[in-house]
C-alpha cells in the first residue's frame, strides 16, 4: 500500500500541470483545488479498501474535468418523459407555454409592479392583477393565489374554521402524494373534522344532521385521484350549496386538479369546472395551477369577496404566497384561456393530451428503424399500442390511446433490461420510460423533439 500511496501526485504539482490551465480558467483555483483534494481522498480510500488505485488515476486532468463538469450539472435536468403519464408529478407536471416562459424571463430581468399600484403610486396587492383575470374567467367575486392547492385548502380551513367543525363526506377524505391527507390538513389548520355518511354513500340529510353550533363550514372534496364505483351516492355541490344558504354556512370545494374548460369538447374525460361550481352557489373553490390548467405550481382560490378578504388578511397568507415568477407565468397562462380557439395550439398540456394516436403512430414508424439500428443486436424492438395516463393525481383512472416502442431483451434477462433503463437515464438528456412485463416501453405521446431524441440515443 505504501507503494500505491507514493503514486498519488501532490495537489500543487497537479495544479502546475499545463493540462489543468483550462480548468483553472473555467472553474477557478479554489473549485479545482477542492475537487483535486476530493479525488485524492477517494484514491486513498480505494487503496485502503481495495488495495488498488482507481482507473481514473491514469489521467488526473481528465478525471478532474469530468468531476467538475458533473458538479456543474444542474439538479433540475431536462428529460424525455416517455412514461405515458402526461402530468407527471415527479417530472414537474405541466409544461409551460411559450408566452408563460417569456413572461417569467421578463419578470426575472427587471423590477416589476409586484406590489406597486402605478395609478395611485403606492403599495398594491400582489394578487390583484391575477384576481381580476380569474374573476373574468370564472365569474368569481375575488381570487387568492398561494403556492399549491394543499396550501389553498390549509388557508381556507385556517382562516374560516379555527377551533370549529368542518363537515366532510367520509368518501371524500382523500390522500394525495406523500401521504398528505385531508384530516391531517384540518388538524394543522386548527379545525375539527366531522365525518358524515359512509365510504360509498352520503346523503344530504347526513350533512344536515351533522350541523350544530360548532359547525363553521360544509366542504366538498373532488376525488380526482381515485373513483368509487358501484352502489354509490354523493351530494352534488349545488345541493350542498343550497343547504349552506339555508343554514347560513359557507360551502367550500377542493377541486384538486381543476379545469377552466370543458374537456369533453376535446375528447377528454370531463372534469368539474370552478365557474360551474360558483354558479351553483359554492362559496369558495380551490384548484391547482400546474395540472389541467397547464400553468405553474400554484393554488388558486376563487369565490365570494368577503371570504377572500378573510383569507388575504390571515397570517398564513404571507407564508404561502407566491413570487413574481409564478405570478407572471400564471397570468400568461390564464390569458391563453381568453382565446379558446387557439388554446389547443398554444397550451402544451392540452396539445399533448389531445394528440391523435395516428400522429403518434407515424412518429413511431419514423423512429423504429433508427432505434433498431442502434439497439437491435441486444433487443427486439416493436411498435405497440398502449394507454397513456393523464396524470397520477389528475384523472388517473382514465386512459388515452397512444403508441409505444417496446424493447425486449433477446437474451430474456431482466438484468439486460435494467442495464438499458440505466443507460437511458444516464444519457445527456435522460430518457424515462416504464418497465412492464419484461419489456421497456417508451410511450411517444409526450415526445416533441425527435431530432434531439435520436441525437441523444445515438451518442
Amino acid at each position: 500500500m505504501n507503494a500505491l500511496f507514493s503514486q498519488l501526485p501532490a495537489v500543487d504539482s497537479l495544479l502546475r500541470d499545463p493540462a489543468m490551465a483550462g480548468l483553472l480558467s473555467l472553474y477557478g483555483h479554489q473549485h479545482v483545488t477542492g475537487t483535486l483534494r476530493a479525488l485524492q481522498q477517494e484514491a486513498r480510500e480505494s487503496i485502503l479498501t481495495r488495495q488498488q488505485l482507481p482507473d481514473w488515476c491514469a489521467d488526473w486532468p481528465q478525471a478532474t474535468s469530468q468531476r467538475l463538469a458533473q458538479q456543474q450539472r444542474t439538479a433540475l435536468r431536462p428529460v424525455f418523459n416517455l412514461t405515458g403519464t402526461v402530468l407527471h408529478t415527479n417530472l414537474g407536471r405541466a409544461l409551460l407555454s411559450e408566452s408563460a416562459i417569456a413572461a417569467v424571463t421578463s419578470a426575472m430581468r427587471s423590477p416589476v409592479t409586484l406590489e406597486y399600484a402605478l395609478d395611485e403610486a403606492e403599495r398594491g396587492h400582489r394578487d390583484r392583477a391575477i384576481a381580476r383575470l380569474l374573476c373574468r374567467l370564472t365569474g368569481a367575486e375575488d381570487a387568492c393565489i398561494v403556492n399549491n392547492n394543499a396550501a389553498a385548502v390549509l388557508l381556507m380551513l385556517a382562516a374560516l374554521a379555527p377551533g370549529k367543525e368542518v363537515v366532510v363526506s367520509r368518501g371524500e377524505l382523500v390522500e394525495i402524494g406523500g401521504a398528505f391527507r385531508i384530516p391531517d390538513v384540518m388538524t394543522q389548520a386548527g379545525c375539527r373534522l366531522a365525518e358524515v355518511g359512509t365510504t360509498n354513500r352520503t346523503h344530504l340529510k347526513d350533512y344536515r344532521q351533522a350541523v350544530n353550533e360548532e359547525t363553521a363550514l360544509l366542504m366538498k372534496v373532488h376525488t380526482s385521484n381515485y373513483q368509487i364505483q358501484g352502489f354509490t351516492k354523493s351530494v352534488s355541490e349545488q345541493e350542498l350549496a343550497a343547504l349552506g344558504t339555508e343554514l347560513n354556512l359557507p360551502v367550500i370545494s377542493d377541486l384538486g386538479s381543476g379545469s377552466l374548460i370543458d374537456l369533453s369538447e376535446y375528447g377528454l374525460p370531463a372534469e368539474p369546472m370552478p365557474q360551474n361550481l360558483l354558479a351553483a352557489g359554492v362559496s369558495l373553490v380551490s384548484f391547482s395551477g400546474d395540472k389541467l390548467l397547464g400553468g405553474p405550481q400554484a393554488g388558486i382560490i376563487v369565490g365570494k369577496k368577503a371570504l377572500i378578504d378573510r383569507l388575504q388578511q390571515h397570517p398564513l397568507k404571507r407564508a404561502l404566497r407566491v413570487d413574481k415568477m409564478v405570478l407572471a407565468a400564471l397570468e400568461a397562462t390564464l390569458k391563453l384561456y381568453l382565446h379558446p380557439e387557439k388554446l389547443k395550439e398554444q397550451l402544451p398540456t392540452l396539445r399533448l393530451l389531445t394528440r391523435p394516436p395516428e400522429e403518434i403512430a407515424q412518429q413511431a414508424e419514423r423512429l423504429l428503424p433508427q432505434l433498431d439500428a442502434r439497439f437491435g443486436e441486444q433487443f427486439s424492438l416493436a411498435i405497440a399500442p398502449c394507454s397513456s395516463q393523464i396524470g397520477s393525481g389528475s384523472l388517473p383512472v382514465d386512459r388515452l390511446p397512444s403508441v409505444a416502442i417496446t424493447f425486449t431483451p433477446r437474451d430474456g434477462r431482466g438484468g439486460t433490461l435494467a442495464s438499458l433503463s440505466t443507460r437511458l437515464r444516464q444519457a445527456a438528456v435522460p430518457v424515462i420510460g416504464r418497465a412492464q412485463a419484461g419489456q421497456l416501453w417508451l410511450d411517444l405521446r409526450c415526445l416533441q423533439d425527435e431530432s434531439l431524441f435520436m441525437e441523444v440515443l445515438t451518442a
